[in-house]
């Protein structure tokens, strides 16, 4: 009995590995669009997919970060400013993105852009703080992916969006946790709804990772500012000695995350090229062994272990 099931549990696996490794044809001629390339995943993306050859089509925020990026890639990587809280400017780059795909289409659209701060705990947040952090990671990957989707659908092709393993474990307050929920709930939609089209879209779940937006510079800057704007009867009830132990806390951060980029981009990478992707990628051991079982625990046993793992204020010890 139990030699039946190991050999059934091995033929699946092995039939599993043989679908991952088929890979579309004719990469070359195929065109991806990322947002959120001037620095972190999607720079190195950018030059990881130029490399194995195909037709890159990479927004940044800033011209400075286009730059940069065309003079470490191949004459076939293309940059345009995006600004994905901008309509104006999401229309503007789909039309640059049209010009160039002509009548192949969008094969790949990747929605990488995002921002982490303002971030803290939710009382010391004001509603623009929400709203800034939501802008950019849940409303601008809707608004983009609406907009490019003809292109991608007449290329029968692939939506990836960045989420993270916070959009399965709520381990902060802020908008970054709730924007990556709402990435996961319109990614969902959108792949049933698009299946009928054979498009297909991948979701890619990262653990902590080493990027601009886990820097501990920025964090503890942005922690004090949230602070700072917090009423004195908030700062009152937390106090000193709590806002000490929160930002050694972020500061010792840093050193969990992952320097290895590319952990995560060889997820997007496959999302784009695998004739069978995944519906969801979890990139990095602390999301797979970690995170990703905490997320299926009970809720009460989960709050449990974020409540004793986490700092509190002294009133609550």
């Amino acid at each position: 009995m139990w030699l039946y099931l190991v050999a059934l549990v091995g033929l699946w696996t092995l039939l599993r590995l043989f679908r991952e490794r088929q890979v579309v044809s004719h990469l070359q001629d195929k065109y991806v669009f990322i947002t959120g390339c001037d620095s972190g995943f999607g720079n190195l993306l950018a030059r990881q997919l130029d490399r194995r050859g195909m037709r890159v089509l990479a927004a940044c925020l800033t011209e400075t970060g286009a730059e940069e990026l065309r003079s470490k890639t191949s004459d076939r990587l293309k940059t345009v400013v995006l600004d994905v809280t901008k309509t104006e400017s999401i229309v503007a780059a789909t039309q640059w993105v049209k010009e160039h795909v002509g009548d192949r289409g969008l094969w790949g659209l990747v929605n990488n852009a995002g921002i982490s701060i303002p971030t803290g705990l939710n009382e010391w947040l004001n509603k623009q703080d929400f709203v800034k952090v939501l802008d950019v990671n849940l409303l601008g990957v809707i608004d983009v992916t609406l907009n490019m989707l003809p292109l991608v659908r007449k290329a029968r092709g692939r939506v990836v969006n960045v989420s993270s393993i916070m959009g399965r474990v709520t381990l902060s307050g802020g908008g970054y946790c709730i924007s990556k929920y709402g990435v996961e709930a319109f990614s969902d939609s959108l792949r049933r709804e698009l299946s009928h089209f054979r498009v297909k879209v991948a979701i890619i779940e990262p653990g902590y990772f080493l990027t601009g937006m886990s820097s501990s510079d920025r964090l503890l800057a942005n922690a004090k500012m949230i602070w700072d704007q917090a009423s004195s009867e908030v700062r009152e009830i937390y106090g000193e000695n709590f806002l000490a132990s929160y930002l050694k806390q972020l500061e010792s951060l840093q050193h969990h995350c992952k320097e290895d980029l590319s952990e995560v981009t060889d997820c997007m990478e496959h999302a784009l090229t695998a004739r069978h992707p995944r519906t969801r990628y979890s990139a990095g051991w602390d999301a797979k062994l970690l995170y990703l079982p905490m997320s299926y625990l009970p809720t009460s046993l989960v709050d449990a272990i974020i409540y004793w793992t986490s700092w509190k204020p002294a009133e609550a010890l």
